[in-house]
């Protein structure tokens, strides 16, 4: 039998075996001394006490398949990696917490930071890898890089304490107590994460009494984010920040900031008026001399002649001044001199375009992959996402779909078997849907569905029998549905619109071919009267008012899909065509969501649709912009209020 002798440590007990590994003797040797194979020794030359030549990691050929009853052959063995990489990810923290140890017990420390009446022991090198400001103040030629101690001014010595707690520890709290310090304080070191969480905390306490104050405070610490969402929330709330203390105690020049822009969110340019003469009698002796400044970014041509001439005109601060008069008598012949309005148009004659925030759009059933489906999604135009809710109980093809009252109603439709009378109600704010709305005295699908004078209108769809012309509404104070006069023609796939005070039923087809008639209902004397027809027969089309116009787009004629689009302005009985969609789309929904108009799925003669566009009133074109999460052909869409939580403006 040979002999082997392997090591026990570097100067500690070596066992001799033969190579039935029985254990013969052991031998004490020397420190740094390794006998390897016969009598010739080797120095150790590693710092893991590997002698040279290496240790072999497998064994010779000869010796494979020589192993013990019970185990398995060395050949037996998966392959043994040439390498093994790791990352720990204790390392980082059992640092961080060591250095944290050390500074607490101030071992180590090579700077000494004099804020006010504190002295904070750190190490220059946690300091300069986490603060620029420090790294450029050690590393330079600065005094302060040759000093123990440095002298910090002009910054709150408990925001510093946090900031260099926060480089040793990765962990800060910020709170209403300590974020008008600590924003400061981390613009001067530079520690843009921290930065970064102020503004996501002073974001998140916007509210209309505090937002000018956020504003100012972002502007004199170049937060550029937070200033643009302040000013962003200054103008949404413009109705609520006016009576604050906050705007009657702002300087001019970001008074006249907020009142020029177009976004600001105002019911008329009146609103407008009055503030700013509040601001201006807040305090009259100092301010009246800015009025003439101020009064020419509101927007006099577009106040209503009588308040003009009847509360601007005879203010006695306007009256008492040449610029102010001249600002009157410019809004004046704009109002008497209609004919000559395209040669005086200008900054105060532009309409306001207040972004609209807050509301999302529903997609509510509709049929995809050979079958009606039960899903709904909701799309929320900030993030262009679409997220799924919960579903109906029932699938629905050809539904109706409108919200009264904060809650979306799906009316009827066909869940791939039979048609349908069931009714369901879904409330955002508890994410459920509910069945306990009366069913339709008539199963519909293909039916139009509007709210007018807070009562729910059914028009139209079939029944699996015929096409129909059946009208009814819903109380939903009584939970009842009543019939109300029919329509003059029979119509499945019909739109259905509101506006001034009239319920429109728009195309569709009479069971025979598609229809480009239009008839509209007045609830007054409960009759339905012709209007203007469209240029375009259509049926399965989407249709909404958007600009107190009433849009009518996609659909199918009697051969195809249309992408085409077209509006009626009920003030002159006329419809007009408008750029056509991306995509022919029939089984389209239509819905205005924060001021803008979006066409949501449908078929294109080859495919159904996931994809959406929203049309571009100043281009005058269509674009897409995004897509749902489910085809849908026939679904219905609804607009409603985000949930309070959501309701935000970032």
């Amino acid at each position: 039998m040979g002999e082997h002798l392997g090591v026990g440590g570097v100067g500690g007990p070596v066992y001799k075996r033969d190579i039935g590994n029985n254990v013969v003797s052991k031998i004490k040797i020397k420190p740094d001394i390794f006998y390897y194979g016969g009598n010739k020794h080797v120095k150790i030359d590693s710092v893991w006490g590997w002698a040279s030549p290496p240790l072999r990691l497998q064994l010779a050929s000869h010796l494979r398949g020589t192993c013990r009853m019970g185990e398995m052959a060395v050949g037996d063995r998966p392959p043994s990696p040439a390498r093994l990489s790791h990352t720990s990810d204790k390392h980082p923290k059992n640092t961080l917490t060591e250095l944290t140890l050390l500074r607490r017990h101030r071992e180590l420390c090579d700077v000494v930071l004099n804020v006010g009446s504190r002295k904070i022991f750190a190490h220059r090198v946690i300091l300069s890898a986490c603060s620029p400001y420090f790294r450029a103040m050690f590393t330079g030629e600065l005094a302060e890089s040759r000093q123990t101690e440095v002298t910090i001014r002009d910054i709150d010595e408990l925001a510093m304490d946090l900031l260099i707690d926060f480089c040793y520890t990765s962990h800060i709290v910020v709170e209403e107590s300590n974020v008008q310090t600590l924003l400061p304080a981390a613009c001067l070191l530079q520690l843009t994460e921290i930065q970064d969480i102020c503004c996501e905390f002073l974001k998140r306490q916007l509210d209309p009494s505090n937002c000018l104050g956020i504003r100012a405070f972002a502007d004199t610490h170049s937060c550029r984010e937070l200033l643009r969402i302040a000013d962003k929330f200054t103008q949404h709330n413009f109705q609520e920040v006016m009576e604050s203390e906050e705007f009657l105690l702002l300087p001019v020049g970001q008074l006249v900031d907020i009142i020029s822009s177009d976004e600001l969110n105002v019911r008329t340019e009146e609103q407008v008026f009055n503030a700013v003469m509040s601001w201006v009698k807040y305090n009259v002796s100092e301010r009246r001399q800015h009025l003439p400044q101020v009064l020419q970014h509101v927007r006099l041509p577009l106040l209503s002649p009588k308040f003009l001439v009847g509360t601007v005109g005879s203010d006695l601060l306007v009256r008492s001044d040449e610029s102010c008069r001249d600002l009157v008598d410019e809004a004046k012949n704009y109002l008497l001199l209609p004919q000559e309005r395209p040669l005086m148009q200008g900054p105060r004659t532009r309409p306001r375009k207040p972004t609209r925030r807050g509301e999302v759009l529903f997609a509510v059933g509709g049929w995809c992959s050979g079958d009606a489906i039960a899903s709904v999604e909701k799309f929320d135009p900030q993030t262009i996402e679409w997220k799924m809710v919960a579903p109906m109980s029932k699938r629905r093809c050809g539904v109706g779909v409108a919200v009264l009252n904060d809650l979306l109603y799906a009316v009827g439709g066909h869940d791939g078997q039979s048609y349908l009378n069931s009714i369901e109600r879904y409330d955002p704010q508890t994410d459920q849907w509910s069945c306990d709305v009366a069913p339709t005295t008539s199963c519909r699908t293909s039916v139009g569905v509007a709210v007018l004078d807070n009562l729910l209108y059914a028009v139209g769809g079939q029944d699996g029998v015929q096409c129909l012309n059946h009208v009814e509404r819903y109380d939903p104070k009584e939970n009842k549905w009543s019939k109300v006069a029919p329509m003059t023609t029979r119509r499945l796939g019909v739109a259905v619109a509101v506006l001034g005070g009239y319920l429109y039923a728009i195309g569709g087809s009479d069971g025979q071919s598609p229809l480009n008639t239009v008839e509209r209902y007045d609830p007054r004397h409960n009759k339905w009267s012709p209007v203007s027809p469209m240029s375009t027969r259509r049926k399965h089309l989407g249709c909404a008012v958007f600009n107190n116009l009433i849009y009518a787009v996609g659909g199918r004629d009697d051969c195809m899909e249309l992408s085409s689009a077209e509006r009626y302005n009920p003030h002159t009985n006329t419809w007009s065509p408008i750029v056509a969609m991306t995509s022919r789309r029939s089984g389209v929904g239509l819905a205005v969501v924060n001021g803008q108009l979006y066409a949501v799925g449908g078929f294109d003669g080859t495919a159904y649709l996931k994809t959406i566009e929203v049309y571009d009133t100043e281009q005058n074109q269509w674009r897409l912009c995004g897509a749902m999460n489910y085809r849908r052909l026939g679904g219905g869409v609804g607009v409603m209020r985000a949930p309070q939580t959501e309701n935000r403006i970032w």
